[in-house]
């Protein structure tokens, strides 16, 4: 089997999902270039737990988390089934690193997975499962977690983070057009992770412009350095998609594992 990258998407606003655009059109194209996964992990900003969870239910249920949306967006649904026993195959992975991880056997899909997943792979026939992201650890810890995972991409697993490369809510509700601080750290961020700089990118509270108000909390950003991890070292990262939404980057990558040329 093919050795899949891990990817970072920025999901947006729920809103999106009723009209994804053009970042919808460069999922779909994504999904199409890239061999078909045996399972999906997804990693969303929107399950924040103190430790890692991972999510055994066989038939996920569709979570509509959030509140105050029109009618039609509650009623989208994505009725993949479960991955119940990669769940435990991971935590007995991550038990491996030295990092305890526990299951729950009721969580569903949050938007943060459904969203990008209801454009990358529309058939829902391919099993997904969520692991939630911890808001009082760094990036580094993160790091960590996807180091811990870099095993699953060259046995057919999709490792699915999705958060926002800028996360700032009041400046996106304000409704003006994106402040020079997105596109200043986006590019920050892309010079940094397509030089391969890890060091930097977890260091991005103190080095990157803008840093504090693209993140006023690290929650959104954090799915980014799990998906850089389970790349494992010296990852090609490569941005294929570029672009904002109100005050959002909407920035997402690719981070393609360095293959062993041993027999």
């Amino acid at each position: 089997m093919s050795t899949l990258p891990t990817l970072f998407v920025s999901h947006g606003s729920p809103m999106l999902a009723l009209d994804t655009g053009e970042i919808g059109h460069a999922w779909r194209t994504l999904a199409a270039s890239l061999p078909r996964p045996r399972a999906i992990l997804a990693v969303s900003a929107h399950w924040n737990t103190p430790a890692p969870v991972l999510s055994t239910a066989a038939q996920p249920a569709t979570i509509h988390d959030f509140y105050g949306f029109p009618a039609p967006l509650y009623q989208l649904q994505y009725p993949a089934p479960g991955a119940p026993a990669l769940a435990r195959e991971i935590v007995d992975l991550l038990a491996g690193a030295g990092i305890e991880a526990t299951t729950d056997p009721d969580y569903g899909l949050d938007h943060g997975a459904w969203t990008p997943l209801r454009e990358l792979y529309p058939q829902t026939d391919i099993p997904v499962l969520q692991l939630s992201v911890q808001p009082r650890r760094d990036p580094a810890w993160h790091y960590r977690v996807g180091q811990a995972l870099s095993a699953l991409p060259a046995d057919g697993v999709l490792v699915l983070a999705s958060g926002s490369l800028t996360h700032n809510l009041r400046d996106a509700m304000s409704g003006l057009p994106a402040q020079p601080y997105v596109e200043a750290f986006a590019d920050w961020m892309y010079r940094t992770l397509t030089a391969g700089e890890v060091d930097s990118a977890l260091d991005y509270r103190h080095q990157a412009p803008g840093a504090t108000r693209a993140h006023p909390t690290d929650e959104h950003l954090l799915p980014l350095f799990v998906a850089l991890g389970a790349a494992g070292a010296g990852a090609r990262a490569t941005r294929f998609y570029h672009g904002e939404d109100s005050a959002l980057s909407m920035d997402s990558y690719r981070f393609d594992p360095v293959l062993s040329t041993t027999a």
